[in-house]
């Protein structure tokens, strides 16, 4: 396996993935407007797209577990509403890999932003493990700047 060098400068940093999604009825709370346990959902659904753009499907060996999520909250969002959630790749490091994303609609109201980190982790030993050189070229290649 051979380990990636993070120093190299081809990691995209500053590049953004971005996925559509509608808002579902399902999403809303009692209120009306969409629960705030959601918006760590479509969270999850982005970097779930982003993990299948790079292939690396699940279940697998070696996958990113989320090590930590926040999130503000900007302004209720509505039913119905198609959103966009853009993830901006903001730091690559040995195992880890960190992101903000922004949810807006589509015509750029933005109602969440929030950071994510996730590790790359060997499932088998159950214990973080080194991005390898290709892994972390598939994942960086879906950022753009």
């Amino acid at each position: 396996m051979q380990v990636a060098d993070i120093t190299t400068p081809n990691h995209r940093l500053g590049g953004v993935f971005r996925c559509a999604m509608p808002v579902r009825w399902g999403d809303l709370d009692a209120l009306g407007h969409v629960n705030n346990t959601v918006y760590f959902r479509y969270g999850e659904e982005a970097r779930a797209k982003l993990f299948e753009q790079a292939r690396m499907n699940l279940p697998a060996a070696r996958v990113g577990v989320l090590v930590h999520a926040s999130c503000d909250f900007i302004k209720s969002l509505m039913y119905p509403a198609n959103i966009s959630i853009s993830l901006t790749l903001t730091r690559v490091g040995r195992s880890s890999m960190e992101f903000t994303f922004l949810i807006e609609d589509e015509s750029g109201v933005a109602y969440a932003r929030g950071k994510n980190i996730i590790v790359c982790t060997d499932m088998d030993r159950g214990e973080s493990a080194p991005w390898t050189a290709d892994e972390l070229e598939r994942l960086t290649s879906c950022f753009s700047h």
